[in-house]
C-alpha cells in the first residue's frame, strides 16, 4: 500500500487513508453484499458517487470506511479511532486473503456462474462479534423482521459514524452496550427472550470470540457453537463473513438447501441433499453455494410462506 494525499471536495480529512493495487478487478458491490442487512442497514450505504461506506466497532474504537474504485486500484479513507485498523484490513474485506485455486465447478450452472463472476472473493471482516449479533437475529425469523431488529437496535443503540459519511450510518455497539440492553427494549425492536439472551452471552464473552481469529478453523467453529444458542448455521453466517470461511455451509437455512438443489438437480432438496450435492467441492463447499445464489435461479413459489411476526408492542 502507499498513502495517497488530499480529500474529496467538502469532505473532512480522514484519519487514515491509503491506496490498494489489487491482483484483479474488485465490484465493491458484489463482494460487499454478504454484509448488507437490508437497503436501510445503518452499517453499510452505497453513496450517490457509486463508493461505499461501512462502519465498525473496532479492537481500537468505533470507525468509518470509504470505498471507492479508480482505475483499477482501491481508495480507501477512514475516519473516528478505528481508522488504522479498519485500513489495514479493506483487502482482506475485500478478498484479498481468498485462495479460490482448487475449487473445480462440477456441475453446468457453476461453471457458468464461476465463468460471469471470476473475481468473485469471499470476505474476511476480522470481526466476530460484530458479525454474531445480525446472524443470531436472523434466527428463526423472516428476513424482514431480522433487519427491523437490527436497525431499531443500532439507532437506538449504535452511536453515529464518525466522519462525514451518509446520513443516518451508526456503529454496532459494544459488548458491553449489548449486554446492558433492557428487556423491554428487546422486545420492543421485537427480539424475542431467547435470541436476546443469546446475544447477551456472546456479549458476555466476545473477547474469546475475537481471540478465536488466531485458531484453527475447527476450533474457531467450536468457540463459536461453545454459546448458548449458537448453532450449526449461525456458526457457519458468522465463519463466511469473518474469517472467509469457504467451506461453511448454511445448514439449517430456510432457504438455501431447497434453491441449491432446484439450481443443480431440478428439485428440492433437505440439507442432506444438499450436503451431498455439495460434498464434490470439498473445501469450497460455501464458494458454490454463493454461486448458485448469484446465478439467478429462484425456487417455485409454492407451499407457505414463512409468516412473518411481530412481537412488538402495540
Amino acid at each position: 500500500m502507499r498513502l495517497i494525499r488530499g480529500t474529496l471536495e467538502g469532505m473532512s480529512a480522514p484519519t487514515a487513508e491509503t491506496v490498494w493495487q489489487p491482483d484483479v478487478p474488485v465490484p465493491l458491490g458484489l463482494l460487499l453484499a454478504p454484509f448488507q442487512r437490508g437497503t436501510s442497514d445503518p452499517t453499510q450505504r452505497q453513496a450517490d458517487d457509486a463508493s461505499w461506506w461501512r462502519t465498525a466497532c473496532t479492537p481500537d474504537g468505533p470507525g468509518t470506511v470509504r470505498l471507492a474504485a479508480a482505475d483499477g486500484r482501491i481508495v480507501i479513507q477512514a475516519w473516528g479511532p478505528g481508522a488504522d485498523w479498519l485500513v489495514a484490513g479493506a483487502p482482506a474485506l475485500l478478498g484479498a486473503h481468498d485462495d479460490p485455486r482448487g475449487f473445480v465447478p462440477q456441475h453446468p450452472l457453476i461453471e457458468v456462474v464461476w465463468r460471469q463472476q471470476p473475481h468473485l472473493r469471499l470476505n474476511s471482516a476480522g470481526l466476530v462479534f460484530e458479525l454474531l449479533v445480525p446472524a443470531v437475529l436472523e434466527q428463526r425469523v423472516t428476513g424482514i423482521e431480522a433487519r427491523r431488529s437490527w436497525r431499531e437496535l443500532l439507532l437506538r443503540f449504535g452511536e453515529p459514524a464518525p466522519g462525514p459519511g451518509p446520513r443516518g450510518m451508526r456503529v454496532v455497539p459494544s459488548p458491553d452496550v449489548w449486554r446492558r440492553i433492557p428487556s423491554w427494549d428487546w422486545h420492543r425492536a421485537g427480539v424475542d427472550p431467547g435470541r436476546a439472551r443469546t446475544i447477551i452471552a456472546a456479549a458476555e464473552v466476545a473477547g474469546r470470540l475475537e481471540q478465536s481469529l488466531a485458531l484453527p478453523r475447527d476450533e474457531r467453529l467450536t468457540r463459536l457453537r461453545a454459546v448458548p444458542g449458537v448453532g450449526e448455521w449461525t456458526a457457519a453466517e458468522v465463519a463466511q463473513r469473518a474469517w472467509g470461511d469457504p467451506d461453511a455451509v448454511s445448514v439449517g437455512d430456510f432457504h438455501i438447501p431447497a434453491l441449491v438443489g432446484w439450481a443443480l438437480t431440478g428439485r428440492p432438496v433437505d440439507d442432506a441433499g444438499m450436503l451431498e450435492l455439495l460434498a464434490v467441492y470439498p473445501g469450497h463447499r460455501h464458494r458454490a453455494v454463493r454461486l448458485v445464489e448469484l446465478s439467478g435461479v429462484r425456487k417455485p413459489a409454492f407451499g407457505p410462506r414463512m409468516p412473518v411476526g411481530d412481537i412488538r408492542p402495540i
